[in-house]
């Protein structure tokens, strides 16, 4: 009997899962709101806005890549490169991660550790966005294939999720402060990666005046250049610069600027309407925290999807895409041939541009660094990802190309540097990794905690005087 209910909760799972986030947001969300009290009526009209506010962030990112995919394809082709780990993109990636034999135990191990860490108030995220849980489970997925040791696998996705979860929570003030999302982190390892690189970095360019003073942004740009620094003027602008570099003839590159304007003003308008019904979630889930925990804050955690639209992001995003490719051709020791996900570059800048608080040049800066990582730790994990497509039966048309990579998987940094340590002698780099990760962990909980407790004491204390 127990293997019954168990197998038809499995199968109940699966389908939610293969509905996809647009189809298993709703329903996700719908429990959520029960589960904080909401009426049936309210959870489900809430679950229903998100999901029809993602269908429509779904529509106009796809629309992006339909057009700036085959651009970007074109300024590949025109710089004559010849790279042999085809960029096959997130998509892709997926469909691995959702084919492999043990995705099961990963799933399960990732939800367990939420759910555990929440108890022992190790974290304030609620993980609602299980469909991105393919970005955890793909290391755990790679780290069993090279060590044919499931343990190690599922031991380097419980990583993976701890680090996420984490990352989740110290990241919220600047999801809350610069995209004004109340209540909500963002444990997106697609967005969240860059971080472990745009914080040094940032700290680095803070140390140099002529950074540190620089308040650039995508606003002062639109201040200075009036007219032609309007939101939808700029999409128009830097489409038409993409269509230019990608060969395109006159028809071609016009509308591929009206598209890339479109892009800019449509998303935001999604992302609005995504909000408008998070809020009634993001509010009782505060009450019932409130009533729960004794003042103890949740955060819902959800798709960075939510923030990509954020014109600042977008405007990076689209500098980087032209910058992607010529790095590919100039970069040493890259293999990767950028192309499909080089739509989805928004989400690798998105945290960027919150944490230097839309300082367009730290972007540009920052970006470029993370945009190398990428490139360097696609092209050496690439033949891995390709024989595990192959062992899956995953058939990728790569156009002749001997390997397949990508900008999800473990080309980001995060997910990179734990595959290494669960790969490359684990009885070093485990303990080595993990010891890392408590440093870090006591550095944000505890030292930045007294840091901002001390500043508010001397601002206080400043006030009084």
């Amino acid at each position: 009997m127990w293997t019954e209910i168990a197998n038809g909760f499995m199968a109940g799972f699966q389908f939610i899962i293969n509905c996809g986030p647009t189809v298993m947001l709703p329903i996700i969300i719908t429990i959520v709101g029960l589960i904080f009290g909401l009426k049936l009526t309210q959870s489900f009209k809430s679950g229903l806005t998100l999901g029809i506010g993602f269908a429509g962030i779904k529509l106009v990112l796809d629309f992006m890549t339909t057009n700036v995919g085959p651009a970007a394809k074109a300024m590949v082709e025109r710089t004559g490169v010849r790279l042999d780990a085809l960029d096959v993109g997130w998509g892709s990636i997926a469909a691995i991660t959702w084919a492999s034999p043990i995705i099961a135990f990963l799933i399960f191990a990732i939800l367990a550790v939420n759910i555990v860490l929440l108890i022992l108030k190790a974290t304030h995220t609620l993980d609602v966005d299980i469909w991105n849980y393919h970005h955890m489970a793909i290391v755990g997925i790679m780290v069993y294939f090279v060590t044919h040791n499931v343990f190690l696998g599922v031991g380097s996705a419980i990583v993976m999720a701890i680090l996420t979860f984490k990352m989740s929570d110290w990241s919220q003030p600047m999801v809350e402060k610069f995209f004004g999302i109340p209540g909500v982190s963002l444990p997106t390892v697609s967005a969240l990666s860059s971080l472990v690189i745009a914080v040094p970095v940032n700290w680095l360019l803070d140390k140099i005046p002529f950074f540190k003073n620089s308040k650039f942004s995508v606003k002062d740009a639109q201040k200075y250049l009036g007219f032609f620094g309007d939101s939808m003027i700029m999409g128009l602008l830097i489409g038409i610069v993409i269509g230019i570099l990608a060969g395109y003839d006159l028809q071609q590159v016009l509308g591929l600027g009206v598209s890339m304007s479109a892009v800019l003003v449509l998303i935001p308008r999604m992302t609005a309407m995504f909000m408008e019904g998070l809020m009634p979630i993001s509010e009782s889930a505060q009450k019932w925290s409130e009533s729960k925990f004794k003042g103890r804050k949740l955060f819902i955690g959800l798709d960075a999807a939510v923030v990509v639209g954020n014109p600042d992001v977008i405007t990076t995003a689209l500098i980087i895409i032209p910058i992607t490719i010529a790095m590919a051709v100039v970069l040493p020791g890259n293999r990767v041939l950028p192309f499909a996900d080089l739509a989805v570059v928004p989400f690798r800048v998105a945290m960027v541009v919150a944490l230097t608080n839309g300082n367009l040049l730290k972007n540009l800066i920052i970006g470029v660094v993370v945009t190398a990582s990428l490139l360097w730790c696609g092209s050496a994990t690439s033949p891995v990802l390709t024989a595990i497509a192959k062992s899956v039966g995953i058939k990728l048309s790569t156009g002749g190309s001997l390997l397949i990579s990508s900008f999800a998987a473990t080309s980001m940094i995060q997910s990179y540097i734990v595959y290494f340590a669960f790969t490359w002698k684990p009885v070093i780099g485990i303990p080595v990794l993990l010891i890392a990760l408590a440093g870090i962990w006591y550095f944000f909980d505890h030292v930045k905690r007294i840091n901002k407790a001390a500043e508010a004491a001397e601002a206080a204390m400043a006030e009084g005087k």
